[in-house]
C-alpha cells in the first residue's frame, strides 16, 4: 500500500503583537490551504506563530511570552482543535509557549483531523541565552494511520544531531521542525536540515516564517538530503507530496545505493564518548567561559 502524504509548510508572518488577530490569520491560512489544494493532509506552521513576535527589531514588553503562557489542552489548543476538525487536516500550528508546574516551556503540538492533540513536544534545546524558556526532556513521536512515524523538533534543536538521530531512532520517518529564525545563520540552518535529512534518512520539514527582516527560506528535504522545496523570503505556502516508503527504500538499500547507515549503527555500533561519559568531559570544553546571560527584555525564538 502506498505511503503518500500531502503536505503544506505555511511560511507566514504574524500581526506583531497581536496574538488574536494573528489567530484569526492563522485560521484563514489553514481553510485557504484547505482550499487550495484538497489533496494536502498536513499543515506545518512556523515556531510561535502564533504568539505573534515580529521582525528581528521587534519589541515586545517585559514578560510577553510568560503572560501568553497557557497550559495544553488550553484554549489555543482547542481552538485549534475545532479548526482541524472543521477542515479534516493534521495540524502543527508551530509552537507556542506552554505553562507548567517547572515553568514556561516552548511546545510544539500535532493534532488530529478528529481534533485530538495526539503529540506534544518541549523544545529539549533552547537557543540560550537569548530564548529562557524552560527545556524539554522527553523525545516525541506520533503516528498517521496507514501513512507513518513523524518526530517533532523546534528550530535550535537541528544544531544538535543527536536529537535528529533519536526522533529517527525512535522510529520517526519524518522530522517536523518549526522554526523562527530572523538572524544571519539560516544559511547554516539550510545546511543543518539537509545533513539532518542525510544521516538519518528521513523526511525534513522546517518552516520558518515569511515577510519579516531576516527571514523566509524554508525548505524541506527528502531522506537522501535532495531539496523538495524552498521559500524565498516573503510569505508563501510550500505545497508538495511525501511518499513514505522512500524512507524504508533508503534504510534498506542505502543512500545513493551504497550507505545502509543504520544497519551498520546496528551491526558493528561504534563507542560514542560523549554519551557515555558525559559532554562536560570532552577536552573541547577546556577553557570555554560560561554562556553570557540573555540581554534584558531578551524574548527571542
Amino acid at each position: 500500500m502506498s505511503r503518500i502524504l500531502g503536505v503544506a509548510l505555511a511560511q507566514v508572518a504574524p500581526v506583531t503583537g497581536d496574538p488574536q488577530a494573528t489567530f484569526a490569520k492563522f485560521s484563514r491560512e489553514v481553510r485557504s490551504l484547505k482550499a487550495l489544494s484538497p489533496s494536502i493532509d498536513l499543515v506545518v506552521f512556523p515556531e510561535l506563530y502564533l504568539s505573534a513576535f515580529g521582525s528581528f527589531d521587534a519589541r515586545h514588553p517585559a514578560g510577553y511570552l510568560d503572560r501568553l503562557a497557557e497550559p495544553i489542552p488550553g484554549p489555543t489548543t482547542d481552538a485549534v482543535c475545532r479548526l482541524a476538525v472543521e477542515t479534516g487536516l493534521w495540524i502543527v500550528p508551530g509552537s507556542i509557549p506552554e505553562r507548567s508546574a517547572k515553568g514556561v516551556h516552548n511546545t510544539a503540538v500535532a493534532i488530529s483531523p478528529q481534533g485530538e492533540v495526539v503529540a506534544s513536544y518541549r523544545k529539549i534545546f533552547p537557543w540560550m541565552p537569548y530564548e529562557t524558556s524552560v527545556p524539554g526532556d522527553t523525545y516525541v513521536t506520533f503516528d498517521i494511520p496507514q501513512v507513518g512515524r513523524f518526530g517533532l523538533a523546534i528550530c535550535y534543536d537541528g544544531w544538535v544531531p543527536e536529537i535528529s538521530r533519536t526522533l529517527a531512532w525512535m522510529g520517526a520517518e519524518v522530522i517536523i521542525q518549526p522554526t523562527y529564525t530572523r538572524t544571519s545563520d539560516r544559511e547554516q540552518e539550510l545546511v543543518l536540515a539537509r545533513a539532518n535529512a542525510i544521516t538519518n534518512q528521513v523526511y525534513v520539514l522546517n518552516p520558518n516564517i515569511g515577510g519579516l527582516f531576516g527571514t523566509g527560506r524554508s525548505i524541506a528535504t527528502d531522506p537522501e538530503g535532495r531539496v523538495l522545496a524552498q521559500g524565498g523570503a516573503g510569505e508563501e505556502f510550500l505545497t508538495f507530496h511525501l511518499d513514505l516508503d522512500l524512507v524504508a527504500t533508503t534504510r534498506e538499500h542505502g543512500t545513493l545505493g551504497m550507505n545502509p547507515l543504520w544497519k551498520q549503527l546496528r551491526d558493528a555500533p561504534p563507542p560514542f564518548p560523549p554519551a557515555i561519559e558525559g559532554y562536560d568531559k570532552g577536552q573541547i570544553m577546556t577553557g570555554l567561559g560560561p554562556l553570557h546571560p540573555a540581554r534584558a527584555g531578551s524574548t527571542g525564538a
